[in-house]
């Protein structure tokens, strides 16, 4: 099942397209839209929400045409929006059962939801405090528990965890993720940082200056590769050498060697370099692929 689908979207700016002739589906569960700054990740959300027409080329969201069908889309679809748009001076329970309100639910309903959804996202001990005092993490929260306050099938989050600090940034993909698997929701996120979405999506798309690099599972994204990664205490350089005098083929990365695995006889012949050497080995991983092997790909055929 597809729960939004489009086909040659493109939107032009008097002095940019933020999308060129994008065709892509997205299914079920937690997808990642990644793209630097200014790829057209928010310009594609606020097309398929209704907000903005497209220059040509369709879209639809939960089988609905974006063209036309803006408001039944956005009954059904919650948004958290990258910007800073809260009000500062209403508690986050005046303000989450006053969206609920705005998309249907009746005055009790409303107030049972608001409830739920700001104890789901960590806020139940603060939700009668003004907007206007929360750290940059509970605002974020509260935009997150303004998208979920009417139970949609599908949420659009534009960066979640910006202006987050680590352990924020953790708390935030673990609710995403919790979205997307305990709730039953569909999600779109957008993000930058590329190491976030590989830890919480089941697909991802990459896009660059509006152009779709590519539509994969994550699976996809971080199969395994060819290589393994070999840390030893000390000894790197007599380490590289020794497994070039075996026929291996060594890259040093600083601390760390990377060694094509050519057969089961790559392992055998690391493990004996090390006893020979008498080296302490702290580290021998299979090495994989990273979204962000998309764009050095693309760069390198520019």
């Amino acid at each position: 099942m597809h729960i939004l689908a489009t086909e040659g979207l493109t939107k032009r700016f008097p002095t940019v397209t933020a999308l060129d002739q994008l065709t892509v589906t997205v299914g079920t569960g937690v997808t990642g839209l990644v793209g630097a700054n200014g790829a057209g990740k928010s310009t594609l959300i606020k097309i398929l929400l209704g907000l903005l027409p497209a220059s040509s080329g369709t879209a639809r969201v939960l089988d609905l045409d974006v063209s036309t069908r803006g408001a039944d889309i956005r009954r059904l679809v919650g948004y958290m929006p990258e910007h800073e748009c809260l009000p500062p001076d209403v508690s986050a329970t005046e303000f989450v059962v006053h969206m609920a309100r705005m998309s249907g639910l009746p005055r009790t309903a409303a107030r049972e939801r608001a409830a739920d959804v700001l104890r789901h996202v960590g806020l139940a001990e603060e939700r009668y405090r003004p907007i206007g005092g929360y750290s940059t993490g509970m605002k974020q929260r509260v935009k997150l528990a303004q998208a979920l306050v009417h139970d949609p099938k599908l949420i659009f989050l534009d960066e979640p965890t910006n202006g987050l600090d680590p352990r924020g940034r953790d708390e935030m993909l673990a609710l995403i993720r919790r979205i997307g698997t305990e709730f039953g929701i569909s999600v779109l996120v957008t993000s930058h940082l590329l190491g976030e979405l590989e830890r919480i999506c089941d697909h991802v798309i990459v896009i660059d200056a509006g152009r779709l690099l590519r539509s994969s599972a994550i699976t996809e994204f971080t199969q395994a590769t060819r290589t393994v990664t070999v840390e030893v205490d000390e000894g790197t350089e007599p380490l590289a050498a020794r497994l070039t005098e075996l026929g291996q083929k060594v890259s040093p990365h600083g601390r760390l060697l990377l060694v094509e695995v050519s057969g089961p006889g790559t392992y055998d012949a690391i493990r004996d370099a090390a006893v020979d050497l008498d080296l302490c080995l702290i580290r021998l991983e299979q090495g994989r692929h990273r979204i962000e092997d998309v764009f050095r790909e693309e760069a390198a055929h520019v």
